[in-house]
């Protein structure tokens, strides 16, 4: 879908301007997105199959949820709006737990220049795998994964596994010690 999102500056100020998703990735425009990471109390990790149809890294398994957020969107409402459009599952905002803001700045062969700030949250999944509902143009597949496997997917980041973006490790890494420390609160 080719939605209206809002640009930001290259440190993720509002420019005031908004522009069609195929624009801002045409042109490399810097944009917010939402990604929620989701976990359960037994420390196993909701990782998401990229489906088949994506233009971007498909078939590659990534982020819980992750999407733009449209023009005028807040990030918090479009992290719930993700949730719910991607794996079926109803959230509030009391639910996410922001853990930060990292540059996520590439380009791709097929001409995508893909310059996101990626707004994360770690969110507790109170609902067991089965009740979730992958959309299928943009999930092929949902998986848990225990937090010493995530951490080997994360040591063999790049391996050709087709699990997550090389480029990302240092990402990946924050967000498992985040769980981590949510988990022994």
């Amino acid at each position: 879908m080719d939605e209206l999102i809002d640009i930001v500056d290259t440190n993720g100020n509002p420019t005031g301007k908004s522009e069609l998703k195929s624009i801002i990735h045409q042109k490399g425009y810097y944009h917010n997105t939402a990604h929620v990471w989701f976990y359960t109390k037994n420390g196993d990790i909701l990782l998401s199959q990229r489906s088949s149809k994506k233009t971007i890294c498909p078939l590659m398994w990534d982020v819980s949820v992750a999407g733009h957020i449209d023009a005028g969107e807040t990030i918090e409402k479009a992290a719930i709006r993700e949730t719910k459009e991607e794996i079926g599952l109803t959230i509030s905002e009391n639910n996410l737990n922001k853990i930060g803001v990292f540059e996520c700045f590439q380009a791709y062969n097929n001409g995508i220049k893909d310059n996101e700030f990626h707004n994360t949250f770690i969110c507790l999944l109170q609902v067991p795998l089965s009740k979730l509902k992958p959309q299928e143009e943009e999930v092929e597949a949902l998986k848990l994964v225990s937090i010493k496997d995530f951490k080997k997917l994360i040591d063999t980041v790049g391996a050709n596994d087709n699990h997550f973006v090389s480029s990302n490790k240092g990402y990946y890494e924050f967000v498992l010690q985040e769980i981590k420390n949510r988990l022994t609160r």
